[in-house]
């Protein structure tokens, strides 16, 4: 059985997309280390970066030529400071150098040294081969980019994580999940929480989940207090800044925290309530649209979806939650994810937006109804009626973007994710009819039936009735 923690369905990274920028990162970062394995780092004179299938379709507007040339640059997603990364981008495209690994300059055209083959690779839609050469030689590498930042090569050798499996609960299924629960007498985030104890101390695991949600938090600050319109030529305008600027009230604050205090005094009535779910999804996907900082959740276009439903349990129904609430929740919703991707996918290149919205919104339902009071069976319960209603939804990025339909596909994930949660914790779990396993497989027929125009190449959908001349 796979083993997959919590923070591997929650990464930080920056956007605006977890398959085409943050997976196409890491990969060069583990091209890299390749070359250093195989003692012919220090002779490289000059790179080509292949994309294929999706990656190349949508990768201009993934920023994926700008993943790759950061990650053999040698810089980290995770702790890149964001405003120097078109300082990098803006100096290699003018000086037609890459500072390799961060270590020394070769040439590098991005121009004719990045090429976008339209072609598809049999194993997966987001392939890319990276080539060196030296000394009349070449070491080339096929990667590929399978979602949520994870990527692995074709011998199935995982390449996103050294860690040795020893979790005590294996599950792939919710099935197997719940059995666990109810022998052990525990909830969901309980069992995981042991789970990751095999790979951290207890103190790393509560430092890096408010890690987790701190940048969530950062990112809905950043992009609700942000105006103007977003980059990529859709000419997109923001709309958290306005959305939060007539919804905040006028109690002062300075920081996030404060921030969150200000909010739990303003109104609740109930459109106040679908507004400020909405505004903190946009604020995320918005941050991520430009290249910010987000958290995979599980995948950067989706990245509202969690965030925007904590947030709404923390200021509008307990306003004491505090820590242990955070963790909880996001434990929780690492669990549903990683289920989605053992038995089905998180990647849209592979099964349409249901793989990330869709995703996104069962882990948030999920997680929100464990802290509501759900037992384990209607958390399951929560995630189904979820990904349901949400089988089907194509990925159909207008100019190859995460903005159209993408940003706003966050809020209706996040919406519906509360609905579901509501419903499920008023359902008793033996009189439901489709379980979560159920709706994980058929969500994986779906996404193996559905035509690969709606399946983030931009060749179906809106991205074909709309274009970037039309906005």
């Amino acid at each position: 059985m796979d083993c997959i923690s919590v923070f591997d369905m929650l990464k930080i990274g920056v956007g605006p997309s977890s398959s085409h920028t943050l997976g196409p990162w890491r990969a060069a970062e583990a091209f890299l280390k390749e070359l250093e394995a195989a003692s012919i780092f220090n002779k490289i004179t000059k790179v080509r970066v292949d994309l294929y299938g999706s990656l190349s379709l949508t990768g201009k507007g993934h920023a994926t030529d700008y993943a790759v040339m950061l990650g053999l640059s040698g810089a980290d997603p995770e702790y890149i400071p964001v405003d120097d990364i078109s300082n990098i981008i803006n100096t290699i495209n003018t000086n037609k150098q890459l500072n390799f690994g961060n270590k020394f300059l070769i040439d590098f055209n991005p121009e004719t040294d990045i090429v976008f083959n339209r072609e598809f690779l049999s194993f997966h839609a987001n392939g890319m081969m990276f080539t060196a050469f030296y000394e009349n030689e070449e070491f080339s590498s096929t990667f590929y980019s399978i979602g949520g930042g994870f990527i692995t090569k074709e011998d199935d050798s995982a390449t996103n994580t050294d860690v040795t499996c020893a979790f005590p609960y294996l599950f792939n299924t919710s099935t197997e999940l719940l059995e666990f629960c109810s022998k052990e007498n525990k909830s969901i985030s309980e069992i995981m929480f042991e789970n990751e104890k095999t790979i951290r101390t207890e103190d790393e695991i509560h430092h890096e989940l408010m890690r987790v949600w701190n940048t969530m938090l950062e990112c809905m600050y950043i992009g609700c207090h942000t105006e103007g319109i977003l980059p990529g030529g859709l000419n997109v305008k923001r709309r958290a800044y306005d959305m939060h600027k007539n919804l905040v009230g006028t109690t002062p604050y300075s920081n996030p925290q404060e921030w969150i205090a200000s909010i739990r005094k303003t109104k609740v009535y109930f459109r106040q309530i679908l507004k400020w779910v909405s505004c903190f999804a946009l604020a995320v996907n918005e941050v991520n649209a430009s290249l910010g900082r987000v958290v995979t959740a599980p995948t950067n276009g989706s990245a509202g979806v969690i965030p925007a439903v904590l947030m709404y349990y923390l200021v509008i129904e307990n306003h004491k939650a505090g820590q242990k609430e955070i963790e909880q929740f996001l434990t929780t919703a690492g669990v549903i994810g990683s289920i989605f991707k053992k038995g089905a996918t998180i990647s849209a290149a592979m099964g349409g937006c249901q793989a990330e919205i869709g995703v996104s919104s069962a882990m948030a339902a999920a997680a929100l109804c464990e802290l509501m009071g759900g037992t384990p069976a209607q958390v399951t319960m929560a995630a189904e009626i979820a990904m349901e209603h949400h089988l089907g939804l194509t990925c159909d990025p207008i100019g190859g973007l995460v903005q159209i339909p993408c940003i706003e596909r966050n809020t209706m994930g996040a919406i519906k994710a509360i609905n579901a949660a509501e419903l499920a914790l008023d359902t008793d779990p033996l009189t439901a009819k489709v379980p979560l396993d159920k709706v994980v497989n058929t969500m994986w027929e779906t996404a193996k039936d559905m035509n690969n125009k709606y399946k983030e190449t931009s060749e179906g959908g809106l991205a074909v009735a709309v274009n970037i001349a039309d906005c």
